[in-house]
């Protein structure tokens, strides 16, 4: 039995969603191969680091590589397209042919069924985050052999919009928090008394940043009082241009004016490993934000919470939105001096007992880590696919 797990991503933002199960599967007495498969060097590093010894002992480490054609087709498209991304599939169908499962925490892999006929291939996904959007429900979620989700929020959607069938998802709650659990916040701005998360999203017609957000970083240049950490979703600074999709948008996140570099009030951060496993989330004491699904991620801890609209969008009701429930909304940076301001007893007035109500249908935690309870799902799924096989052979995950 051949499961492996598959990074295939320019950043590292999704390992730390699916590659705690393949530890927890490790761990667990899982008798088959368990193999993680990276198509970059950024990626096989973060691999390695979170792993640890594990990588490269019990978890065989496979790097993916581009054929030459690959190559050249990304050296010419990748400012607009990650072509490599979508053709490292058929560059290494081989090795996806001699997998039974395939652990994914995004959509693209389905390009193996669809388009590459592996369909005895049985994709489990992961799923990276646990926001809002209306992509992350979309048919395509229907087109995995199952899904494994944070809580009933997700579950609830993934039934209802994308027509995923109810035996086809299971709640495992949200691997990524083990990655923290028992951990203590780092101080990043120790001079700050109030230190603000500035997490925009990359998707022009939802982000703050290509409208707003210079004047966001101009108000913290000269508030020394609050910090600001601009941590926003990796991919907006990846590209030279940012390019989505759901609803077709280009626009350019442009340069960091050097200002903004200066002084020790202000940290920024674009991409590193810190972006990406909940540094930033746990540290900050007040959320500035839009569309990002970090911000259930923040409320692992309750507190401020602000949403910038710098769009106009009537938003209330909308599904789409829930996550701006969890504080005050304002339609321009010129109100951001007041929501700082009133932002600590609004959360304790109004918004606490909402963001408490967010968290609990949104995650569904308990006494067993997440990564093990996803282990113990693909566990079950590989031993229903042994039973069709009765020359394969399972030892049972071992409960210390």
């Amino acid at each position: 039995m051949r499961v492996a797990f598959l990074f295939n991503h320019d950043q590292v933002h999704q390992v730390a969603h699916s590659l705690p199960i393949a530890i927890a599967l490790a761990k667990g007495g899982f008798d088959g191969e368990i193999i993680v498969a990276t198509s970059n060097a950024h990626l096989s590093e973060q691999v390695k680091s979170l792993g640890g010894d594990l990588i490269g002992s019990r978890i065989e480490h496979v790097e993916l590589r581009p054929s030459q054609a690959t190559q050249r087709l990304n050296s010419m498209l990748s400012k607009l397209v990650p072509m490599e991304k979508l053709l490292i599939y058929r560059d290494n169908l081989e090795f996806f042919r001699s997998l039974d499962f395939l652990v994914v925490t995004e959509k693209t892999s389905l390009l193996l069924k669809e388009r590459y006929g592996l369909h005895d291939l049985k994709i489990i996904h992961t799923r990276h985050g646990a926001g809002d959007r209306a992509i992350g429900f979309n048919k395509a979620s229907a087109g995995f052999d199952h899904v494994l989700c944070s809580g009933p929020k997700v579950r609830d959607r993934l039934i209802a919009e994308a027509g995923v069938s109810p035996e086809a998802v299971s709640i495992v709650g949200y691997p990524k928090f083990d990655l923290v659990r028992g951990s203590e916040p780092l101080r990043i701005l120790p001079k700050a008394e109030r230190t603000v998360l500035y997490n925009p999203h990359p998707s022009p017609h939802l982000s703050s940043w290509y409208r707003h957000g210079r004047q966001v970083l101009e108000h913290f240049l000269d508030a020394p009082r609050h910090g600001l950490i601009f941590a926003p979703h990796v991919m907006l600074f990846q590209r030279k241009f940012v390019v989505t999709v759901d609803r077709f948008r280009v626009d350019r996140a442009g340069d960091i004016p050097q200002k903004f570099l200066r002084g020790d009030n202000i940290k920024i951060d674009l991409g590193s490993r810190r972006s990406a496993d909940m540094t930033y989330t746990q540290a900050a004491d007040i959320y500035l934000g839009d569309a990002s699904s970090q911000i259930y991620e923040f409320l692992l801890k309750p507190r401020p919470c602000i949403f910038l609209n710098s769009h106009g969008y009537e938003w209330v009701g909308k599904p789409d939105f829930r996550h701006w429930c969890a504080g005050e909304v304002i339609d321009s940076p010129a109100q951001l001096p007041e929501a700082l301001a009133r932002a600590d007893e609004l959360h304790e007035t109004r918004y606490r007992n909402i963001q408490e109500e967010m968290f609990a249908e949104t995650f569904d935690l308990n006494e067993v880590p997440s990564s093990e309870r996803a282990a113990e799902v693909i566990f079950r799924l590989a031993n229903d696919h042994a039973r069709a096989w009765p020359e394969t052979t399972l030892m049972a995950v071992s409960h210390a």
